[in-house]
């Protein structure tokens, strides 16, 4: 399916072969009656429940034998040992429990079972225990609350030192709307009897009070809640720190009514006291973070209506709210009717089993194709839990009906299956975007995508399916280094997305920011910071674009055709960056390549990446504050060298599937089929790398070049050099004069060609051609460089005395002209290094060209 949950921990495989081993064990002693009870689990295990995951995932559960009694027990997730907690020999229904980290302290809150065995919470005169049990031995009981409204206990879980403290902190969240902070000191007597100091005076805190919803976040030790201020719905956020601190970060306006929805905890333990019915008709709220600073929101109201479902997700970090409702049709009874949300770090999961599945993009949330979004009679819905599942910090995800703890995270083998059946563009879309964001994909996953992308080329309508995988992937081959890149690479390459997502419909709408309450930030803090000032100040994008880089390239291509290059020690320095990347993408990919890339100097292309190079690294100097300089250059390299290397790999991809081989490059051969499909692939890379200005390896349009005479008739391949399609290189150009012979169909060929070239190529190319046509070009070159410095003067005529032996006087005359301007100093120094080419060249390709005009 496309959640994979990966089981950390199942009661029935991981606690419940223990509790029977122990029974075993007693029941080896018992006889008659005391055999029988000590047997009686066997029939009752039905009541083992998760109760509690602390921060470090130990795993507190509960059970109770035949008469009662209630035991608590701990899963210790790295030793993979059960341990025995403490036993209370009373007929209790537990509503919450903790253990402290060194496991001295225990912490529960219990309400007396009627004989009925239903819970009396509700009836009048019931009381609510909430007691602190000294384990380490087991020793004194201390009783906390005593009060008729439930309460919900939690040790806090500072990140310290493996030495035990000597203060723990404990969380009592009462019905009552009021949240208090018990200070516990201990002390070790007789050894190692660990003891409560001063026990009956705990020092307290009030932490909040008037709130209506709380959501505790055990990973990262924050408690969020909402109070009402003026039927406003106000969330708030404390951090509670090392040093027993505890402070306000931030007030957030939310534009949801709570004004009659009750209350409401989040992940304080199982709460098996509610009503799940009335839970399902309770409006489903809870907050996701993630580490690169993301703060959002996810809301559905209580429903009624079968026939659509509304939530929303408010994107602190964005500064705007989405809106999303989702048409159901009609309801299924055996499903379940709780929408749930799942944090996956980088995507939130909205899903109704049976209904529809959603991914959320939270990081990149402002255009709907780049989240998923399914619905009907869907595989992948299908495949979704029927059970409710619990998010809780992290990837964790809990299944209390079950009692099974996951890891949750996206199936990329599953969603790359399915990337090959969709039909719509904007699940394709979608679905790359997800398999893309583990980062750097295994060789074996990246590989499957490649071919996909390979195969499909042009099966996207709505936008540039290798575009957008070049620059998706490239995104994120780095992101993880540092969460601001996402504000300062591009993420799609696309920038606006107008086509519907069927089955569902969305409405945008900017939000307040949340108020930060303090001035001084680090960790996660800082960057959720860092995010709300962007949305504040900078309007204008920080994406990076190749602009500069179009206007600086064309401007050295202009000095190399005009012979005025600048600075040779600046375009050593650009060509030193191509070099870099080059040598950074070798040394990660050691096999041999199929392709004959990268076997030529292609300074053009060079020159592209070397500006690339110094272009993006100056932008992210000046955007990436705090961050070392031989980092960004390292990270530079690596996303430059990624993007070439992924055009290498969709070529190596066809070139390995349509089985070509070297001699592809020698222009006797005639066209295959497969050199037909390469030359349509390396067509298409070369369009979306032109309308992004993104570089090629170098030899890319050498190997173009190529195939294109392979495959296309003259007037085409013609018709395809004029449009800039194909690129003319020296060494395409040079291998096609040496390996055609000069038959009349190479000769209009090797022609057509040359006349295309620049001047300075085309200069080297006709020196190679021994044909009167390439002498009649390099002589009318010679003839034009001559003629744009000569002055006419007045000067008495030799032709009297000449000593040519053709009686034309129009060519004697010009040829006396030519050798007399050769002969001036000044332009022997101009003509200086031109292969000896002279007025008697030009005169006996004057008189060659003239007799094969008149067929002599």
């Amino acid at each position: 399916m496309a959640l994979r949950l990966v089981a950390d921990f199942d009661l029935r495989k991981d606690v419940l072969p223990w509790l029977r081993a122990q029974r075993a064990a007693a029941r080896g002693g018992c006889t008659g009656q005391g055999w029988r009870e000590a047997g009686v689990f066997e029939n009752n295990y039905e009541s083992l429940r998760i109760l509690n995951v602390e921060r470090n995932g130990n795993i507190i559960y509960t059970y109770k034998d035949n008469k009662g009694n209630v035991f608590f027990g701990l899963y210790d997730c790295q030793t993979r040992q059960n341990e025995h907690l403490y036993t209370f020999e009373k007929d209790f229904q537990v509503v919450s429990c903790s253990v402290n980290s060194e496991r001295t302290l225990l912490a529960a809150s219990l309400v007396q079972s009627t004989k009925e065995g239903r819970k009396n919470e509700l009836q009048p005169g019931s009381k609510c225990l909430t007691l602190l049990v000294e384990i380490h031995p087991l020793n004194n009981v201390r009783v906390l609350k005593a009060v008729d409204s439930c309460i919900w206990v939690q040790f806090l879980y500072p990140h310290v030192d493996s030495h035990p403290l000597s203060e723990n902190h404990l969380l009592l969240i009462s019905e009552e709307k009021y949240i208090e902070q018990f200070h516990i000191q201990v002390i070790q007597e007789d050894g190692s009897r660990v003891v409560i100091k001063n026990s009956g005076h705990l020092p307290r805190q009030r932490v909040a009070e008037d709130f209506v919803w709380a959501q505790w976040d055990m990973s990262e030790q924050r408690l969020y809640y909402i109070d009402l201020k003026k039927s406003r719905s106000i969330l708030k956020c404390v951090q509670f720190c090392v040093d027993e601190n505890f402070n306000l970060m931030f007030e957030a306006p939310l534009d949801i009514s709570l004004s009659d929805s009750g209350f409401k905890l989040v992940n304080f333990g199982c709460d098996d006291l509610q009503d799940q019915e009335k839970l399902s008709k309770y409006l489903t709220l809870c907050v996701f973070t993630n580490h690169t600073g993301s703060l959002c929101v996810c809301y559905s109201p209580k429903f009624d209506s079968w026939e659509q479902i509304t939530y929303s997700v408010f994107y602190f970090h964005k500064g705007h709210s989405k809106t999303f409702t989702a048409a159901l049709g009609s309801a299924d009874s055996r499903v379940t009717k709780d929408i749930t949300f799942l944090n996956l770090d980088y995507y939130v999961a909205v899903y109704l089993p049976g209904h529809f599945f959603h991914l959320l993009n939270i990081q990149h949330p402002d255009l709907i194709c780049h989240s998923l979004f399914l619905t009907g009679n869907n595989e992948v819905i299908d495949m979704l839990p029927h059970h409710p599942l619990h998010s809780l910090s992290g990837s964790l995800v809990l299944d209390w009906c079950s009692g099974k703890l996951y890891r949750a995270s996206l199936n990329q083998s599953y969603l790359l299956e399915f990337l090959w059946n969709t039909r719509l563009d904007c699940e394709k879309m979608a679905v790359l975007h997800c398999v893309l964001s583990g980062g750097r994909s295994p060789p074996f996953l990246e590989a499957k995508i490649i071919q996909w992308v390979s195969e499909n080329i042009s099966a996207c309508h709505s936008f540039d399916l290798i575009q957008e995988f070049i620059i998706a992937s490239s995104y994120w081959c780095i992101y993880p280094e540092t969460s601001n890149l996402d504000k300062l690479l591009p993420y799609s390459s696309i920038l606006t997305w107008t086509t519907e997502i069927p089955g569902i419909t969305i409405v945008t709408e900017e939000i307040a920011l949340p108020l930060m309450k303090m001035h001084s930030f680090q960790g996660y803090w800082e960057k959720l910071n860092f995010h709300l000032e962007y949305v504040k100040y900078s309007k204008p994008h920080l994406h990076y674009h190749n602009s500069m880089v179009r206007r600086e390239w064309h401007s050295l291509i202009l000095e190399e055709t005009t012979g005025k290059r600048r600075s040779k020690v600046y375009v050593r320095n650009i060509l030193d960056n191509a070099i870099k990347v080059i040598s950074n993408l070798e040394a990660r990919n050691l096999e041999p390549r199929l392709t004959p890339l990268f076997q030529e100097e292609d300074n053009h292309q060079r020159l592209l990446v070397g500006l690339m190079a110094s272009e993006l690294k100056d932008h992210l100097l000046r955007h990436l504050q705090g961050i070392e300089k031989k980092k960004i250059e390292q990270m530079v390299l690596d996303y430059i060298s990624k993007l070439l290397d992924l055009i290498c790999q969709i070529l190596e991809t066809s070139w390995r599937k349509h089985n070509l081989h070297p001699w592809v490059l020698h222009f006797e051969r005639q066209a295959s089929a497969a050199e037909f499909a390469v030359f349509h692939i390396m067509t298409r890379i070369l369009e979306a790398t032109n309308s992004l200005f993104l570089p090629l390896p170098p030899g890319f349009h050498t190997l173009h070049t190529v195939l294109g005479v392979h495959c296309l008739p003259l007037h085409n391949l013609l018709h395809y050099i004029d449009n800039g399609v194909l690129l003319l290189t020296e060494t395409a150009v040079t291998r096609l004069m040496e390996d055609l012979d000069n038959t009349e169909k190479n000769e209009k060929l090797k022609f057509s060609i040359i006349v295309r070239l620049p001047p300075l190529i085309g200069q080297k190319i006709c020196r190679l051609w021994d044909h009167p046509m390439s002498s009649n070009i390099i002589s009318r070159n010679h003839v034009k460089r001559l003629l744009q410095k000569y002055n006419k003067q007045p000067r008495s005529s030799m032709i009297g005395n000449s000593s040519f032996s053709i009686e034309f006087l129009p060519l004697n005359y010009f040829i006396e002209t030519l050798t007399d301007i050769e002969s001036s100093s000044q332009a022997l120094y101009a003509l200086e290094g031109h292969d000896n080419v002279d007025a008697a060249f030009v005169e006996e390709a004057a008189l060659k060209h003239t007799a094969m005009l008149l067929g002599l």
